[in-house]
């Protein structure tokens, strides 16, 4: 089958995820056009021919909260103005060289709106859709109802009257739409590969290169921390204290993230349905203005997998993290999942139904 496949540039997670979806529908021989933007597109090229650029929208943050006015700017200017031309250029190329029979979005909307301009199948692969397809109970909300609200809407309007929708989560509210699938974590190789240790040291993750308290916590909670993201121009370790600052390997990371203690992280969706799977706690600090990833964090710290706090100006939430990590490690041992194969499962069953003509 040829299917064009459209992939979000905001945050890694979107593409670690396709990825794993992708090589699926390698092994199975389906013809494949990539269309990415951002960040994905360099990911995405190393392991798959006939990925194409397209222009996509993005955030800026700083101290851990989104810039709402610099984000709005630069992709006025980068993505409105500039990137609406080369996305154009994109639909005519695709029409000449490649005739796609299904679509699949990663909340990508040019391939989306490709797939209603040509009257063809399109189904959603996404955790975002969980917002607005699933009813949540007033604690996920309470004290962000208008983010909540703000949110919905967004993600409604992002993919709407798709055929159906396949969504990844390692939490199940009820279901409050049709034609929607909720799938475990979608995983990579790397982590279904690994073998999971109860090491000593917490893995750390950040995006944001800035970002004081933190750093000010971990040095006075006891444990050794093997911290990525904050320096970015390392060409090894770089030990200060109890912190070790480690230069990004994917296999690196995944070594860390199998062998350690527990995960101090944002609220992004990928990683923490990794460490659920490597039955590892983790203390999400979400994103400042990013509803999404306080969702997730609430949705952990309620099954009873870690902590959420938003701000880490009091080095107690990490304090309390460290001390309670027996208790999480309990809730984690009963989390089961069978891999990717659920997903997999319900993927070939869309595509089995999308070549019939009934999807």
């Amino acid at each position: 089958m040829r299917i064009l496949y459209g992939v979000v540039g905001e945050g890694m997670g979107h593409a670690i995820r396709s990825r794993v979806v992708l090589e699926h529908f390698v092994a199975q021989k389906h013809e494949l056009q990539i269309m990415a933007s951002s960040r994905a597109v360099d990911f995405l090229g190393k392991h798959f021919a006939n990925v194409k650029r397209i222009r996509g929208l993005h955030m800026i943050y700083e101290d851990n909260v989104v810039k709402r006015t610099k984000t709005l700017m630069s992709n006025v200017v980068h993505t409105a103005l500039r990137g609406v031309p080369a996305n154009v250029a994109a639909y005519f190329e695709l029409l000449e060289t490649f005739r796609p029979e299904l679509v699949i979005s990663d909340f990508e909307s040019w391939t989306y709106l490709y797939a209603r301009a040509h009257g063809l199948p399109v189904v959603s692969i996404d955790n975002m859709q969980i917002i607005n397809r699933c009813a949540h109970p007033e604690s996920i909300k309470r004290g962000h109802e208008t983010a909540f609200a703000l949110t919905r809407a967004f993600v409604k309007g992002k993919l709407p009257g798709c055929n159906h929708y396949l969504v990844a989560t390692f939490f199940r509210p009820e279901v409050r739409k049709k034609r929607t699938t909720l799938v475990p974590p979608i995983l990579r190789a790397e982590v279904l590969a690994s073998s999971p240790e109860r090491g000593d040291h917490l893995l750390v993750y950040q995006t944001g290169t800035s970002n004081e308290p933190l750093l000010a916590a971990l040095a006075q909670c006891g444990r050794p921390c093997h911290v990525y993201g904050i320096r970015r121009d390392l060409d090894g370790d770089v030990v200060e204290g109890n912190l070790r600052y480690r230069p990004f390997s994917e296999a690196g990371f995944v070594a860390d993230l199998a062998s350690c203690r527990g995960v101090i992280a944002g609220g992004g969706f990928t990683l923490m349905g990794e460490a659920v799977y490597l039955k590892k706690p983790m203390l999400s600090v979400p994103l400042g203005r990013q509803f999404e990833q306080v969702m997730n964090g609430r949705y952990l710290e309620r099954q009873g997998f870690g902590l959420t706090t938003e701000t880490l100006d009091d080095p107690a939430s990490v304090h309390a993290f460290v001390e309670r990590l027996p208790e999480f490690e309990r809730a984690l041992a009963c989390y089961e999942q069978d891999g990717n194969n659920e997903l997999y499962r319900g993927l070939d069953g869309l595509l089995d139904r999308a070549e019939a003509g009934v999807l």
